[in-house]
């Protein structure tokens, strides 16, 4: 059984762009929308991969990820993934020997950028950049499986 440990903040500002990647435009869609998990198709540059994650909204989740044809992953999106899909460019930037990926949102999401770091155990410690800001990884409405029902341009500030 394969363990996600992530947490999620918001960016306090754009200093991450100065050792950020040239980034990778990410297109993914939902299938469901309640139950024990979540299943996800997910288009990530020139690859996909169809991926299932318990549904607690956590920072610790179990995470299955499969890859799959391009094609079947561009009818699963156009076909039977709730709408919207989730737009999205991923950028990655090491920070003291720690990679934090950077979701820039497009589309119903617009305007919402959220840094995400990947740990191996829940109390394993990193350094916070300057550029983060506010955890929210308790906060469910920054998940991407809840942006889909909930999109961040119907947020009210």
């Amino acid at each position: 059984m394969a363990i996600e440990i992530e947490r999620k903040f918001l960016l306090a500002n754009n200093g991450w762009r100065r050792d950020a990647d040239s980034g990778t435009r990410i297109c993914q869609g939902y299938m469901t929308e309640t139950g024990p998990a979540s299943v996800r198709v997910r288009i990530e540059g020139d690859h996909a991969n169809i991926n299932i994650k318990s549904a607690t909204l956590d920072m610790t989740r179990q995470e299955y990820e499969y890859p799959v044809p391009m094609s079947d992953a561009e009818s699963m999106l156009a076909r039977i993934c709730l709408k919207p899909v989730i737009d999205k460019t991923r950028f990655h930037v090491n920070y003291h020997g720690k990679l934090w990926e950077i979701d820039v949102f497009e589309g119903d999401n617009e305007g919402l950028v959220v840094a995400e770091i990947e740990l191996n155990s829940v109390d394993e410690p990193f350094d916070l950049p300057p550029w983060a800001g506010q955890e929210v990884t308790q906060e469910k409405r920054y998940y991407n499986v809840c942006l889909v029902k909930y999109p961040y341009k119907d947020w009210q500030s």
